[in-house]
């Protein structure tokens, strides 16, 4: 009888396990991060791998008192004020003009049955003002726009809604993505991104993947533009695993399982990052 009632409790277990929702998976990850790190608050989260290198922190707060991409950033200006080719703006087509809707991106179309990202919310603003689509995680186009964008959101708190048979089932893709190893490092994105955060990989420090999804595109070293779907392609290649291309339907789930775990969590935009 106790046999049976143990493999009863299992199976429950296992059950619930594989019907777990996506707010149980981001509680479950905070829990994690909590009792390996108890002193950290969620917020502190948006700091990434600077919350392991007090160096680091100093290094980044002087380098944004002065940003070395504030050119970057006049002409990404210059991009969301210039009109289409229908005389409308980037502000006439999306939600609210563009304002406070970042953190609600990606998110689920049910008319189009998939994610849609902030950068594919940009490119249907453009194919329907008679502009070609951009090329996703091009730094000069599609990177400086976003970084624009998210300026206009800036403090806004992640708000990713997952809603529907068609949504749930583009975050557990998503999800299946970051959890599964890959590539002749037969790595995870949560073995570095969950089991190893705080430890080195080579001379960099391993960030948590809350907060990760909060301060997308960044300029690294100075002015290069880098978007998170870019940094995707980056670390399968670091793992010699073939990449997706940004903007592929495997990349935006992941980014949309991704994002969901920094619901709460402020956007910081057009941040330095080594």
């Amino acid at each position: 009888m106790t046999k049976f009632i143990v493999a009863l409790a299992a199976l429950i277990a296992l059950t619930a396990a594989a019907h777990a929702g996506p707010e149980e998976d981001r509680l479950k990850l905070v829990g994690h991060f909590k009792s390996v790190y108890p002193d950290l608050k969620l917020e502190d989260y948006v700091s990434g791998s600077l919350l392991f290198d007090s160096d680091g922190m100093a290094q980044y707060n002087s380098i944004m008192e002065f940003p070395p991409f504030s050119s970057e950033l006049d002409k990404a200006e210059k991009l969301w004020k210039t009109p289409l080719k229908s005389g409308k703006t980037y502000a006439d087509c999306l939600p609210n003009a563009g304002r406070m809707i970042a953190g609600n991106y990606p998110m689920f179309d049910n008319a189009k049955g998939r994610v849609v990202t902030l950068e594919g919310a940009i490119n249907d603003c453009r194919l329907a003002n008679g502009e070609d689509a951009w090329v996703y995680g091009d730094p000069g186009s599609m990177g400086l726009l976003t970084a624009y964008l998210r300026t206009l959101s800036n403090g806004m708190k992640m708000n990713i809604k997952v809603e529907g048979e068609g949504a749930l089932k583009a975050f557990e893709d998503g999800k299946k993505t970051f959890y599964s190893r890959a590539g002749q490092l037969n790595a995870s994105c949560a073995n570095c991104h969950v089991d190893n955060v705080g430890n080195r990989l080579r001379s960099e420090l391993l960030s948590p993947v809350i907060g990760q999804a909060t301060h997308w595109p960044v300029f690294r070293g100075g002015d290069q533009l880098i978007t998170l779907q870019k940094r995707y392609e980056g670390c399968h290649r670091d793992v010699r695993h073939v990449p997706d291309k940004a903007g592929s339907t495997r990349y935006d789930n992941l980014e949309y399982f991704h994002s969901y775990l920094s619901n709460g969590l402020p956007l910081q935009s057009s941040i330095f990052r080594k």
